[in-house]
């Protein structure tokens, strides 16, 4: 299979080292840096940058020069390559364009499944100048960390992987793949499933099954963050300063969490009630209607909108957007449109047909239905769209459709 046929993860994690490890390893970091040089000048005088035929060139170099295995010397000559090949993607695109021989001075080194085996008491084995080292992984306690989802799947294969060395630290970005997810673009019987999703404030995100996200803790955290902020940079010492930057990391771990739980909680009701589309409205309209206090919740809702679209693609599930135009005032039930349907933030009561409901489930119940009508009014479609609900789906022909008991 091509590289294009495949979905691709890193996961982070912090390799715990004893000190004469740590020394092993840097040691074999030099030595890389070494071998990819020696292979980057070879194929940059032979005007070489195909991975087989830089291996071909460069192999024996590297080997001899060098106190790397003969696993890290293929895996250095094909890094020289790419670097290689990039420097002529360059070029064919700028001819006036100055480019020099790709040098290696990072601190970062390639692993792949002959290199390194990772087992199952989250240890890992990885190859150096010397003999092989085994060390443990600094995974988080909880099952549920994002890294265990990679390392305990049948579904995801262990791939070529990076070492980086950061801050006295070393860190193992293990790579997996998949094949890519079929897209659930349609049911049988030509139908799609269309899950809609409001962004606000009060509750960041409501979907049309009734998923309400509340943003009341995030609101609360980040005006508290803030706070302390505005204190700190006023006081302006050294201290203070170290402080803010330990402030700001805590502040980027919370919502980073909390987002990423959103996201998943989304495509949990996607894939639970069968929907083949999550749509959101469309974040520059939110963005030219929300006033500069709300930056913040702006943020937040991209960085929401961003995890939905990466964990969906692993799903076949596909993310789409509509305009948010008057999705706040439109009467899901009848269609009467008007300012005078919001009653207040959290209450909607349409005062054509009386009927009510909290007034971001009606946001997400339009902005899931504008996309249904869209298909609808399509001349490519081959079946009718449905929105999903809690209880059931609706239909723009059928109507309300229950869920089927059980």
């Amino acid at each position: 299979m091509a590289d294009d046929d495949f979905l691709r993860r890193t996961a982070i994690t912090r390799l715990l080292l004893s000190d004469h490890q740590r020394q092993i390893l840097e040691q074999t970091l030099r030595e890389w840096q070494m071998a990819c040089n020696i292979s980057s000048r070879i194929g940059w005088n032979a005007g070489e940058s195909r991975k087989m035929q830089l291996q071909q060139l460069a192999y024996e170099d590297v080997r001899e020069q060098t106190r790397l295995g003969s696993q890290h010397a293929v895996l250095a000559t094909h890094q020289a390559a790419a670097a290689l090949s990039g420097i002529e993607e360059i070029e064919s695109l700028d001819e006036e364009y100055d480019t020099s021989r790709p040098t290696f001075t990072s601190d970062t080194l390639v692993y792949d499944s002959r290199s390194m085996t990772v087992f199952d008491d989250d240890s890992v084995s990885l190859a150096t100048v010397e003999n092989r080292i085994r060390c443990d992984l600094s995974l988080p306690d909880d099952s549920d960390g994002y890294q265990r989802r990679y390392l305990e799947s049948e579904e995801w294969e262990l791939t070529e992987s990076t070492m980086s060395k950061r801050d006295g630290d070393w860190y193992l970005h293990l790579g997996f793949r998949k094949p890519n997810p079929q897209p659930k673009l349609e049911t049988n019987d030509g139908n799609r499933t269309v899950l809609g999703v409001d962004l606000g404030i009060v509750n960041i995100a409501t979907t049309s099954t009734a998923y309400f996200a509340s943003g009341r803790e995030l609101r609360h955290r980040h005006r508290e963050f803030d706070r302390i902020r505005s204190n700190l940079q006023r006081i302006g010492t050294q201290s203070a300063h170290r402080t803010l930057e330990q402030i700001s990391g805590r502040e980027s771990r919370y919502l980073r969490e909390t987002l990423h739980i959103v996201a998943n909680d989304i495509l949990e009701e996607a894939i639970t009630h069968g929907c083949e589309y999550i749509v959101f409205e469309n974040l520059k309209h939110i963005r030219e209607r929300a006033p500069p206090v709300k930056e913040f919740h702006q943020w937040a809702h991209r960085q929401l909108v961003d995890l939905v679209e990466y964990k969906a693609e692993a799903e076949g599930v596909r993310v789409e957007f509509v305009s948010p135009e008057y999705t706040s005032r439109r009467c899901p039930e009848c269609g009467h449109t008007c300012a005078e349907n919001r009653v207040r933030q959290a209450v909607f009561e349409c005062v054509e047909c009386s009927a009510t409901a909290n007034a971001d489930y009606v946001g997400a119940k339009n902005v899931g239905w504008r996309f249904v009508r869209r298909g609808l009014q399509s001349s490519r479609r081959t079946g009718d769209g449905q929105l999903a609900l809690k209880s059931g789906t609706v239909k723009p022909v059928q109507g309300f459709v229950p869920a089927r008991s059980g």
